[in-house]
């Protein structure tokens, strides 16, 4: 499969996904939701292979001053996540899938969430979760189609995958692309 097709695979299922939020959502507001989601997957998947041993050592570190030069070096980045909870735990549990997905994001090293927060995604969290559409949401970003694992899909090709992915909602929200980040 050439890159730009693999790209633009990976583009129209994340966009597809997005259709899940009809009746509750514009489309124009779709990013809102589907960009910060898009970001987190693809951490999720990042440290999917050294998870179990990050709770491990966050355990033995304890509350030490350089935990995080610990942790960061137990997941293989400059990042980490201490929660129990992946993408796939989280549907273990859903009627607990708000309060499970906040306890997940908050497992993120500061970094992570400084990312996130820049998102303001904090009110999709409630609003998905009063219309029962977030475990529907983080259901759709585990299927196989969906995996945004560095394996899978590179550095390069997930820039441009987030790149077609803003386009189409700009489109959808009639704006150029680069407008989004205005």
């Amino acid at each position: 499969m050439s890159l730009s097709s693999n790209i633009n695979e990976k583009a129209n299922l994340i966009w597809a996904i997005a259709d899940k939020l009809t009746g509750v959502y514009k489309p124009h507001e779709y990013g809102e939701v589907i960009l910060p989601l898009t970001v987190i997957r693809r951490f999720d998947c990042i440290l999917g292979d050294r998870k179990e041993a990050v709770l491990k050592k966050n355990e033995e570190v304890g509350k030490l001053p350089m935990k995080d030069i610990f942790l960061c070096k137990e997941s293989g980045y400059s990042f980490y996540n201490t929660s129990k909870y992946d993408f796939e735990k989280l549907l273990n549990d859903p009627d607990g899938i708000e309060e499970n997905f906040r306890a997940y994001l908050n497992g993120f090293s500061e970094n992570v969430r400084n990312i996130i927060e820049k998102f303001n995604f904090d009110n999709q969290i409630t609003r998905l979760a009063e219309k029962n559409l977030l475990y529907i949401v983080i259901q759709e970003f585990i299927s196989p189609g969906a995996n945004l694992h560095p394996d899978k899909i590179s550095n390069l090709e997930m820039g441009y995958i987030f790149e077609e992915i803003i386009r189409k909602f700009s489109e959808a929200h009639n704006e150029d692309a680069g407008q989004h980040y205005i």
